[in-house]
């Protein structure tokens, strides 16, 4: 049984925050790892991106919903212990 994953595995979200209630695997189903944002059929929606790439945009985003950048920063410090980028 795959494991439930409260944030994103990904870019570190709340998966219960996500709109679309996850992301999709290749078979159509919802991931229970990474988040719409992140993962679509299957796949990552930016398979390009690194971890300083995904911090920077987490960072971004939690600034244009009023984060102060501090607090947007602190949030993106585990990013590079989620599943994605341990191994990387």
């Amino acid at each position: 049984m795959a494991t439930a994953y409260k944030n994103c595995q990904s870019c570190g979200m709340p998966l219960n925050k996500d709109e679309q209630g996850g992301g999709t695997n290749a078979d159509g189903s919802k991931s229970t790892m990474y988040c719409s944002h992140c993962y679509q059929q299957g796949a990552f929606t930016r398979p390009d991106l690194t971890v300083d790439g995904m911090k920077l945009r987490v960072k971004d985003k939690l600034k244009e919903f009023g984060f102060p950048g501090f607090i947007a920063g602190f949030f993106t410090m585990g990013i590079p212990k989620l599943e994605r980028w341990k191994n990387k």
